[in-house]
């Protein structure tokens, strides 16, 4: 590839972003318009009077106990109870964790090793190009073929999830991987065509499903070559459209005129398990594969140009310019949130359109006190907007059939906030408040409620379809790239990770307010949600729970009132998770650009008197990404995927070697640190 194409960002990054990520990740956003151009008024009283969050703290606590056991689908499919239990805290939680560890230092950013605190030991469970099924040839980096990686393992893993399979004793499971996208400079070596680089990354994108085990709890997994539920989704596998726009007129093309049937999925990033035992994936930045005229007010508000993409798949495949007859729509059937059964290979994958279509970064879900699903979601680009779906219908225990319904069909909201402190006071900096805290309450404003559209002007099907142009319309707040957010099964609190906005007060943009206090924001920050009422509720209170960055050359950083010379540096959360006892765990995208370190994986403790205490747990090498964390502290274990190794090297001159280190090109990969045996201790 042209290194001027590919690199068009060069010159133009601040810190120690690489330009590499900038435009195979997300088609270089920040060099191009914002694609939110509206003037929403963010901070105008939503009621007569602001409330504290203070006031009403807990607000969702009196129903703790319906976040418990009870709602798992265990006896219903091969979930397995403690799933979702452990994956985010909920159920009969114990008081304390074996995950003990004593937080490591920093790493800086051109080191490229995988640390991990002392007593502890890191291995890879898969790698990009390992061999699937029984019949996968061995990957070969110099002569990779699109036949060859439809049975290997995708690059570039992003969100991951691992499902005890039941009656195994802890000895089986079944993993789900999102495959986000490809870097193409460090891939292929220099010999191989265009037209062949196009079509290997074309099958490297999309989902993968494998079987694990392992000889006991206390033992490393290792991936089942050839094991029943293994499957690469990839992007000719036709998935189905479900909900209320399906088969309308904005989603037909010449090769589906039905409107009901898309091939393949796109910037898978991350997702979410249901209580039911599917995995949910979100369409995050599809957007850089298409071609469009770049001038209707849909292709500038999701940031389609008519340029040529750094990829070329539009020579490849009609498909993807949407300028040819026929498929002007093709671009609207990508910006989904995507339902996948781990546990039956046959099954078509699902696009639903009742969550809306937006950049997606995932989804995440909770059964709400009345019965109803709650699923969260991100858009992740900046100034753009946070989403909640209420399901219609009711969760219903041990009935897997009926509630792998639910997200078809619901109401869908957008979040406006308010803060409760005098404008004045908002200084660009996150200079501490007189009240103390960033805080305040919210409401979720209806796009989408009893299948009607509440949106002027606009039809069910053009709301769902063109779903940020209606939360436009209805003055959302504008938010500094909402990545995952995650309700605590413990709490029921939602956990809302921004990223970062570098963007937010310069010049002809939106400025610092309450909920988003800074300028030129390149540390991101953490926002606490507590829904009033009910989780299915329209207002809630919020605060910020992090002020992200490194106390030791910023001041203005806050960890929920905890002390800031005992914290660890975190810049730039990005996915989210919690362990048994109910602490935030968060990966970091973007921490070398922000404070000059790897990125890592951080426990924050979410109450008592040690509440936003941030320990670093490990970090990743050079270049590159920590995303999808499982924490399993029972088990003490837990996983990561190991995003864009290396990425801003060549395939001559690779940055990173990781995972093998034997002078081979970088491999991204799934990885399980898990804590060293004691001598004696019994083993299940």
């Amino acid at each position: 590839m042209d290194s001027k194409r590919l690199l068009p960002m060069i010159g133009h990054v601040r810190g120690k972003r690489s330009a590499v990520t900038c435009q195979l990740k997300c088609d270089n956003q920040c060099l191009g318009e914002v694609c939110n151009t509206t003037s929403n008024d963010y901070f105008r009283d939503i009621a007569s009077a602001a409330v504290s969050r203070r006031a009403v703290l807990g607000g969702t606590a009196g129903a703790v106990a319906l976040f418990g056991a009870s709602q798992f689908d265990a006896a219903a499919a091969p979930l397995g109870e403690n799933a979702l239990a452990a994956r985010r805290g909920g159920g009969k939680a114990p008081k304390r964790t074996p995950l003990t560890f004593d937080a490591i230092s920093p790493v800086d950013f051109k080191v490229d090793e995988f640390n991990v605190p002392e007593g502890y030991t890191w291995k890879p469970i898969i790698r990009w190009g390992d061999p699937l099924f029984a019949d996968s040839p061995a990957f070969d980096p110099k002569k990779q073929t699109a036949k060859a990686a439809r049975k290997q393992f995708g690059y570039n893993n992003d969100y991951t999830e691992i499902i005890e399979i039941p009656g195994s004793e802890g000895r089986r499971a079944v993993m789900f991987v999102n495959h986000e996208y490809t870097n193409e400079n460090i891939m292929f070596p220099p010999s191989m065509s265009i037209e062949q680089q196009r079509e290997v990354g074309m099958i490297n994108h999309g989902l993968t499903v494998v079987e694990l085990e392992r000889k006991n709890s206390n033992s490393p997994y290792k991936y089942v070559q050839g094991g029943k539920l293994n499957r690469r989704i990839v992007i000719d596998t036709p998935y189905r459209v479900t909900g209320p726009a399906a088969g309308s007129d904005l989603l037909k093309t010449k090769a589906d005129p039905s409107g009901t049937k898309v091939l393949g999925t796109l910037g898978n990033c991350s997702g979410g398990l249901t209580p039911w035992g599917t995995l949910l994936s979100g369409e995050e930045n599809y957007h850089s594969y298409f071609v469009g005229t770049g001038e209707t007010p849909t292709d500038k508000r999701y940031g389609i140009t008519n340029k040529e993409t750094v990829r070329g798949w539009e020579h490849s495949d009609p498909r993807f310019d949407t300028r040819n007859e026929g498929f002007e729509n093709e671009s609207n059937r990508f910006g989904w949130i995507v339902e996948v059964d781990p546990f039956d290979p046959k099954a078509a994958p699902r696009k639903h359109t009742s969550m809306g279509r937006f950049k997606h970064e995932g989804a995440n879900v909770i059964i709400g006190e009345d019965g109803h699903v709650v699923a969260y979601s991100g858009d992740d680009e900046k100034f753009d907007y946070l989403y909640k779906f209420v399901s219609k219908r009711k969760y219903r225990k041990n009935d897997r059939r009926h509630n792998m319904t639910l997200l078809e069909e619901g109401d869908l909201y957008v979040a406006k906030f308010t803060g409760n402190s005098p404008v004045e006071e908002i200084d660009g900096k996150a200079t501490p408040l007189s009240d103390g805290e960033f805080d305040g309450t919210g409401r979720w404003l209806p796009l989408v409620e009893n299948g009607r559209s509440m949106v002027e002007g606009m039809s069910v099907e053009e709301v769902l379809v063109f779903t940020r142009i209606a939360a436009d319309k209805l003055g959302a707040t504008k938010m500094d790239r909402c990545e995952d957010v995650e309700p605590s099964l413990k709490t029921g609190r939602v956990y809302v990770a921004c990223t970062n906005n570098s963007d937010r007060g310069k010049e002809g943009k939106e400025g610092a307010n309450e909920a988003n206090p800074r300028t030129q924001n390149r540390d991101g920050h953490v926002i606490e949600i507590d829904e009033l009422g009910s989780q299915s509720s329209t207002r809630f209170a919020w605060s910020l729970l992090l002020v992200c960055g490194d106390p030791a050359t910023d001041e203005n950083t806050y960890f929920a009132g905890y002390p800031r010379e005992h914290v660890s540096p975190i810049s730039c959360p990005d996915n989210l998770a919690f362990d048994s006892v109910g602490n935030l765990w968060i990966s970091t995208d973007g921490a070398p650009d922000g404070i000059g370190y790897n990125d890592g994986l951080f426990k924050v403790t979410l109450s008592g008197n040690d509440r936003g205490r941030v320990q670093q747990f490990l970090s990743v090498p050079r270049d590159a990404e920590t995303c999808g964390p499982i924490i399993r502290d029972q088990d003490r274990s837990v996983f990561v995927s190991v995003q864009h190794p290396g990425e801003d090297g060549t395939w001559e001159k690779p940055n990173s070697y990781f995972p093998d280190y034997n002078n081979t090109l970088p491999r991204p990969a799934v990885v399980q640190v898990y804590k060293n045996p004691r001598r004696g201790r019994g083993r299940r």
